[in-house]
């Protein structure tokens, strides 16, 4: 116990030591802060360092007293202790396992295989890299279970899957299973195009397989329908997608079943013109409720509304762009019945607390129309169209082509009506000040692309080249 201070002191000056290199390398890599390596070195390290020290205080001690009977007592317990930690580790790592794994098949679940997909776009998103993804539903799979029953369906299943992960191993692809007899495979670095001659290949090795029982289905072999989206740059969410994917795979299955197909945006149309409309009367019954909290915010939609609608005629947008679009702009703003009448109603300037909870109603904007699956696809919407295109917007500081496309039209949309309507906080700008300040920010808050198309079309429609503008009732 004499030697019990110098002994701290030489490993803390050992644990310095380590801690100043292992910074001054991360350092020079260039990766990381030297205050961010020392923090982390501290808070993951420092209770290693501590049962170091503590241990070889206790081997001195038994040493000391016990001689060599001490030094086995304590290989005896120390060998227990590591015993004890194995067992720990590989139940840990049993029911991670298990956790992860579909227990049919033994691939990655469907909860799994999205945290990865999650993973995989962020590394996308930053690197720049291609990312795709494909789905695959086994051609009539009902057919065979009720020829051969489930115990001989999930055999074919297991057998699928693994011939699936032996396929997807060499290409270092993530397979899962995202659902009865449906499967996905998340393809890194790789290209629509190469995704599908890969998905392509797959598929006729899998009709070449035999399976028990396959020569009664209707092509005489196993086969499977496969949908193919490649991320864009404004490309929101995995479920934006996902959802590209399996409408691909839908359409392949419409087309005759056994074929690969890769997303294209005409797949979706304003045909189904019924669908739209209950859409529209749907949103537009959740809008209403604006009317005995907020009518400003009500008017604001309707106009934002007008706006989108031709906005989208002048931009040609696509039928399925147009519906998301003009959908998205009439509630975009939902979101705010979630803050106090009177913030919303304050006349003069919010204060810098009330300003943060208004932020949040692109938040709780999303929350209210999740609710319905329907309106999904407007969530990007009603949640990024606060992001500028400079990347200093809200909530989450997006830039440039990472904000989708409808999202920067809205932002456009909106902001103009939100120039040109009185507001308390703000002096009204006319329609000619508005669209020099659209001019002003183009680039910095707004797509420049979108701007000069959009200030086009609201000198059409208003006669402001002829010095005729026309009054807005607002």
């Amino acid at each position: 116990m004499t030697n019990l201070v110098p002994y701290i002191v030489a490993l803390g000056i050992y644990f310095l030591t380590n801690t100043i290199l292992v910074g001054i390398y991360f350092l020079l890599a260039a990766s990381e802060s030297l205050i961010e390596v020392f923090e982390g070195m501290l808070k993951e390290t420092i209770s290693t360092y501590v049962s170091t020290l503590l241990l070889s205080i206790v081997l001195l001690i038994l040493l000391d007293s016990q001689g060599k009977f001490g030094l086995f007592l304590f290989i005896s317990i120390s060998f227990m202790l590591s015993q004890a930690f194995k067992q720990h580790f590989e139940l840990y790592k049993d029911i991670s396992n298990k956790a992860n794994k579909d227990y049919l098949t033994g691939l990655n679940n469907h909860g799994y295989f999205k945290e990865l997909f999650e993973k995989e776009i962020s590394i996308a998103r930053e690197s720049g890299q291609p990312l795709s993804v494909g789905l695959l539903d086994l051609d009539d799979f009902k057919k065979y279970n009720d020829l051969y029953g489930h115990i001989q369906g999930d055999q074919l299943l297991k057998e699928f899957g693994a011939l699936l992960i032996k396929e997807s191993a060499a290409k270092s692809y993530t397979v899962a299973r995202y659902g009865g007899e449906e499967f996905s495979i998340l393809m890194p670095n790789t290209v629509a195009s190469d995704a599908y001659q890969f998905l392509s290949d797959l598929r006729k090795k899998i009709n070449d397989t035999y399976f028990k029982g396959v020569e009664a289905l209707p092509y005489g072999c196993l086969s499977f329908s496969a949908g193919v989206a490649q991320r864009q740059n404004d490309t929101y969410s995995i479920s934006e997608l996902l959802n590209k994917a399996d409408e691909a795979m839908y359409f392949a299955k419409a087309q005759g079943k056994n074929l690969v197909q890769i997303y294209q945006t005409q797949f979706k149309s304003l045909d189904d013109s019924q669908s739209f409309e209950k859409q529209l009367e749907e949103a537009e019954q959740q809008l209403k409720i604006f009317l005995s909290k907020d009518v400003y915010t009500y008017r604001h939609s309707k106009r934002v509304f007008q706006y989108a609608v031709d906005f989208g005629r002048k931009l040609s947008l696509s039928d399925h762009e147009q519906r998301i679009f003009t959908l998205g702009a009439l509630i975009h703003d939902i979101g705010k019945l979630e803050i106090p009448r009177d913030v919303i109603n304050k006349k003069g300037k919010l204060e810098p607390h009330e300003w943060e909870m208004v932020k949040k109603h692109v938040t709780w904007g999303k929350e209210i129309i999740s609710t319905n699956k329907e309106l999904e696809e407007l969530i990007p919407l009603v949640e990024l169209h606060h992001e500028r295109y400079d990347g200093k917007g809200y909530p989450y500081g997006l830039q440039g082509e990472n904000i989708p496309k409808l999202a920067r039209l809205l932002c456009i949309v909106d902001s103009f009506d939100a120039m040109t309507t009185e507001r308390p906080y703000q002096r009204t700008k006319s329609f000619d000040e508005a669209i020099q300040e659209l001019r002003v920010c183009a680039g910095n808050q707004f797509d420049s692309q979108y701007v000069e198309p959009f200030i086009q079309m609201i000198e059409e429609r208003y006669f402001l080249k002829e010095g005729k503008e026309l009054a807005l009732h607002h």
